[in-house]
C-alpha cells in the first residue's frame, strides 16, 4: 500500500498520467478530422480509434508517435488499477480501463505492422455468435450495455458529472468542451448499440459494427454530411477536454 502510495506522487506517474490523456486526446482528435473527410466524401480511414491510430501511423515519426501513446494509454490504465487498491473505482472507471487497454493494445499492434480492421473483426465475431441462439441473446445484451453506455455518457454531461475528474479551477470553457464531447460520444455509443443489437434481432452480421459503421450510418440519414460535421465537432471538442484533464486529472 505504501509502494502504491509513493507511485501515486511520484512525478513520472504524474507525467505518465498526463502523456497518456494528451494521446486519448489526440485520437478523438484524429477520429473527428476522419469522420469529416467522411462527411465530405474524402475519408480514406476507417473512422474509429483504430482508424485513428493508423492516421497516426502514417504521419511523420509516426511510429514513435504510436509508441508514445501506446505507452501513455498503458500508463492510464496503471493509473486505473492503483485507484481499485484504494478503493476509488467505479464501473465507470472501469470500463475507461478496458478502453485505454484496448487502445494501447491497438497501438502496439500498427506500429509493428500487425493492426487490422476494428469493423471487420466486430463482424466476425458477430457472425460467430449468431450461429447459436445463446450468441444473438448476448449480442442483444451487449447492444443494449453499449446503448445505455451511451445515454451515461449523455446523463456526464447534462449533470457535469465529468467535473469530479478535475481538481483546480474549472472554466466556462472546460465546462462547455466537456459536455459537448460527452454528449457526442454518447450519441456515437447508442448508435453503435442499437446496430449490434439490431444485427443480432435482423440475424445480420453485416449490420453489426463498431464506430465506423455508426459514422456512416449517419452519413446515409438526410443531412447526413450536416450531422456528421456536427458530430465530427463533438468529438473534436471531447479532444480538446482530454488536454485540459491532462493537467487538471484528480489523481
Amino acid at each position: 500500500m505504501k509502494a502504491a502510495q509513493e507511485v501515486r506522487h511520484s512525478r513520472p506517474y504524474e507525467l505518465a498520467i498526463t502523456t497518456g490523456l494528451i494521446a486519448y486526446g489526440v485520437v478523438h482528435l484524429l477520429v473527428a478530422w476522419i469522420a469529416l473527410q467522411l462527411a465530405f466524401g474524402k475519408s480514406s480511414q476507417e473512422a474509429s480509434q483504430q482508424g485513428a491510430l493508423r492516421e497516426l501511423a502514417g504521419g511523420p515519426l509516426g511510429g514513435v508517435l504510436l509508441w508514445v501513446v501506446a505507452i501513455g494509454l498503458f500508463a492510464l490504465v496503471v493509473w486505473r488499477v492503483l485507484e481499485l487498491g484504494w478503493g476509488h473505482l467505479d464501473v465507470s472507471s472501469t470500463g475507461r480501463a478496458i478502453v485505454y487497454l484496448v487502445l494501447g493494445v491497438s497501438a502496439v499492434k500498427i506500429a509493428v505492422g500487425s493492426g487490422s480492421s476494428g469493423s471487420g473483426q466486430q463482424k466476425t465475431v458477430s457472425a460467430r455468435l449468431m450461429e447459436h441462439g445463446a450468441g444473438r441473446v448476448l449480442l442483444v445484451a451487449v447492444g443494449i450495455a453499449i446503448v445505455a453506455l451511451g445515454c451515461y455518457h449523455v446523463y456526464k454531461a447534462i449533470t457535469k458529472k465529468f467535473l469530479e475528474d478535475l481538481v483546480g479551477g474549472v472554466s466556462d470553457l472546460t465546462i462547455l468542451l466537456g459536455r459537448i464531447g460527452y454528449v457526442a460520444k454518447g450519441i456515437a455509443f447508442a448508435v453503435v448499440g442499437v446496430l449490434v443489437g439490431w444485427a443480432a434481432i435482423d440475424y445480420d452480421p453485416q449490420k453489426a459494427g463498431g464506430l465506423d459503421s455508426a459514422l456512416h450510418t449517419i452519413k446515409e440519414q438526410p443531412f447526413g454530411s450536416v450531422l456528421l460535421t456536427v458530430l465530427a465537432a463533438g468529438i473534436a471538442a471531447f479532444g480538446g477536454y482530454c488536454f485540459i484533464w491532462s493537467r487538471n486529472a484528480r489523481r
